[in-house]
């Protein structure tokens, strides 16, 4: 090793570390609401690679253990670090074999400490996560940001969902939601994302939680209506426009 190679090892320790500067390939908006049974969860299946997108099957739903099913927008990468982790950590929760199980709340309460962490590292993960569940009849819907803000609600929403959605969700959710009209709500405000978020795409999966388990649906697309006059012509009477 030449005295070069000596200094730049010795001033750099950290040179080989990898770390996550900017988010390449992101999944958009996660709603989550709750339900008369249960939690309701809905995401798109695009990954955009910048703003291309790029891929179309990304699946961004995962149930955690027993109890809790877990919604993710941002890096798919950090998405799947986090999926790693909680895997280690219900493994090491089955372990022990006492016939209790982690619930919603306490995986969670997990998630926060360790966005909030790799925030303090400087090291993010460059994700916004929704995590629901039901667990001896108590409902859990919460959601923690890349920084470690957190906080629990009737209804969630992550990225462009927490500004088009939302609204449409203090006016029309109660908490004696029949599951098809949960998810008719949910498709509504799938929609709007649709025709407003340009990293959405017309591929969508719904998932459920009750206390029998987690379910989550096939892919499918919504019905979608293109004529109105702004879409067609969006800058008409725009002084300066084309």
């Amino acid at each position: 090793m030449d005295q070069m190679e000596l200094q730049n090892g010795l001033l750099c320790p950290q040179s080989d570390s990898q770390r996550t500067q900017y988010p390449y390939v992101t999944g958009t908006s996660v709603i989550g609401i709750k339900y008369k049974d249960g939690i309701l969860m809905a995401a798109d299946m695009g990954g955009s690679y910048g703003s291309t997108l790029r891929y179309k099957s990304v699946e961004r739903m995962k149930a955690v253990g027993k109890h809790s099913l877990l919604g993710a927008s941002g890096e798919i990468s950090d998405f799947q670090e986090i999926v790693h982790y909680l895997d280690e950590l219900i493994l090491y929760d089955n372990m022990w074999d006492d016939g209790n199980t982690l619930g919603p709340k306490e995986v969670h309460n997990y998630l926060t400490r360790v966005m909030y962490n790799r925030r303090n590292k400087f090291n993010p993960l460059w994700n916004s996560l929704v995590l629901g569940g039901v667990k001896n009849g108590q409902k859990y819907l919460g959601t923690v940001n890349m920084i470690g803000v957190h906080y629990e609600d009737n209804h969630v929403a992550t990225g462009f969902g927490n500004h088009l959605a939302r609204p449409i969700l203090r006016d029309e959710w109660h908490e004696n939601l029949s599951f098809e009209e949960g998810v008719k709500l949910l498709e509504k405000c799938m929609r709007v994302l649709l025709y407003r978020d340009r990293s959405a795409i017309n591929k969508l999966q719904i998932a459920k939680i009750t206390e029998e388990g987690v379910a989550i649906s096939p892919p499918y697309s919504l019905k979608t209506f293109w004529e109105f006059s702004a879409f067609k012509n969006p800058t008409v009477g725009v002084e300066g426009s084309w």
